[in-house]
């Protein structure tokens, strides 16, 4: 996890315009390090099918594969793991359900979450929002770099920044400690993904 440097996370109830399956074949060949499948409205049954089709895609291109917040579709479908907030199921009973093998990323905001994630047995931690961001309605605390200088002294975990991160700032973001930066809108938005990919590769390189 240390060496996913661009982590694009696919929210297709926020970009209904995307084809979720041809953005992740695109963002394959543009060199994406680890992609997560975010879905909170959707039926399970058209979750789990979206789900298992990006699983055979990815593993298939050997790029890690999580699935936000929920646990039993991670385990139906086979992805690689799952990233929970604050709010999901815990942390340890999601561990006893999917088993010690998968992913389990816990998004954190504070000192003391990082340090309890780490103690839990976390995998890596999504630190942030770092900066505002429109990809999330219930924003927490801005961290912004000084922040997320906090956190990294605070914990050897791998970290993922989020929250309002773009060209501009990313390499700032890796050089006050984060070790890659999880990409929404500034991906999906763009107007050409691949270059955009290519982009921010070239930033964080």
């Amino acid at each position: 996890m240390k060496n996913w440097r661009l982590y694009l996370i696919i929210d297709p109830e926020l970009y209904p315009q995307i084809n979720v399956f041809e953005v992740t074949k695109e963002a394959i060949a543009a060199g994406i390090s680890a992609v997560q499948l975010r879905v909170k409205q959707a039926p399970s049954r058209d979750f789990f099918h979206l789900a298992s089709q990006l699983t055979l895609l990815l593993q298939a291109a050997s790029i890690p594969f999580i699935i936000n917040d929920r646990v039993d579709i991670a385990l139906a479908c086979g992805a690689d793991g799952v990233h929970l907030g604050q709010q999901d199921l815990p942390l340890e009973v999601a561990r006893k359900i999917l088993g010690p093998n998968k992913i389990i990323g816990l998004s954190v905001n504070t000192v003391a979450e990082a340090w309890e994630a780490e103690k839990k047995g976390a995998d890596y931690l999504g630190v942030g929002p770092i900066f505002p961001t429109s990809s999330k309605k219930d924003i927490r605390n801005l961290l912004g770099l000084s922040g997320l200088k906090k956190i990294r002294e605070a914990t050897s975990l791998p970290l993922m920044a989020i929250g309002g991160i773009n060209l501009d700032n990313a390499a700032a973001v890796l050089q006050a400690g984060a070790d890659g930066v999880a990409v929404i809108s500034a991906i999906l938005g763009a107007a050409n993904l691949s270059l955009q990919i290519k982009k921010f590769l070239q930033v964080l390189s």
